[in-house]
């Protein structure tokens, strides 16, 4: 199990995606400062995740996300007006 995961700073206005199997020690490293890209705008809180089932899988799918039309895509997906949409559907 791979899981693809996007970051937001607390901070600032910052996002970050990438790939791991186990998300709690990655998002560790990130908050710890452990990992160059993303110790200055730390801390980091999961915005998205998707599971999937192998290593190839979860590096496909990092790479769309950050194509343009992946961003666009999450940027779509994770926006306020998007999630208020869903709530109402609840």
């Amino acid at each position: 199990m791979y899981i693809v995961y996007v970051l937001k700073s607390k901070r600032f206005e910052h996002y970050y995606i990438g790939q791991t199997f186990n998300l709690n020690r990655r998002l560790q490293e990130h908050n710890f400062g452990n990992t160059y890209w993303t110790k200055r705008y730390r801390p980091w809180e999961v915005i998205y995740l998707e599971i999937l089932k192998t290593k190839q899988e979860a590096i496909k799918r990092e790479k769309y996300f950050k194509s343009h039309v992946g961003r666009n895509w999450l940027k779509k997906k994770l926006s306020p007006h998007s999630l208020m949409d869903k709530t109402k559907d609840s």
